[in-house]
């Protein structure tokens, strides 16, 4: 069953989370980390698309995120038995993701953290024009910013990580965190934009 969850960024008509808030039965898990086939693929399918859907936020592009979902649902499957319910599995899972995801940036792209000064006090988010714009403006928009600020951006609106989480994860700063979002969200309210006004030159032209 899919829990009920209303993200920062998230809109029903233009982007939705990676819906990665799924139970999985304790059979199915107990089954699972015995290694049992059938359990196992049952997991993978039920989180194949939202595993992909939060690689793709991250990389940029469709191979790299098949590649991503690929290689964090084989260590799923290799660290599966060493998982004690602690957490919810999703939560686990969504994790492995998110590092495999942000190891395949800095491994093959050789992404560059954006420097920011830490003492720079980041403006708030205002209002969120993105929640005004169809999925194929949010997509090109989201494309055009840097790969970091897109993941940053899409951590904390959507997959709802804490600012000190994806400090964390990113090897950066809290105010790292809070200017990626500031910054990224001022970014892309200008791209919007952007794209509003093409369309009337073309027209013109």
């Amino acid at each position: 069953m899919l829990a009920t969850h209303s993200p920062r960024l998230a809109s029903d008509h233009s982007v939705s989370a990676a819906s990665f808030q799924i139970d999985v039965p304790d059979l199915v898990l107990a089954r699972a980390r015995r290694g049992e086939p059938r359990a196992l693929e049952e997991i993978y399918r039920a989180f194949e698309r939202p595993a992909y859907t939060l690689a793709l936020r991250i990389v940029g592009d469709a191979e790299g995120a098949r590649e991503v979902m690929h290689d964090a649902m084989l260590r799923m499957i290799e660290r599966i038995a060493q998982f004690r319910g602690e957490a919810p599995f999703w939560g686990w899972l969504r994790q492995i993701v998110v590092n495999e995801a942000l190891m395949r940036l800095r491994r093959e792209r050789g992404v560059a953290f954006e420097d920011i000064d830490d003492r720079e006090e980041p403006r708030g988010d205002g209002p969120a024009p993105w929640m005004l714009a169809d999925a194929a403006r949010l997509e090109r928009a989201l494309g055009e910013l840097p790969p970091l600020t897109r993941s940053v951006l899409w951590l904390y609106h959507v997959e709802e990580y804490t600012h000190q989480e994806i400090a964390q994860m990113t090897g950066k700063s809290v105010s790292f965190s809070k200017s990626q979002v500031a910054r990224g969200g001022s970014r892309l309210r200008r791209l919007l934009d952007t794209q509003e006004v093409a369309p009337c030159r073309i027209a013109t032209a």
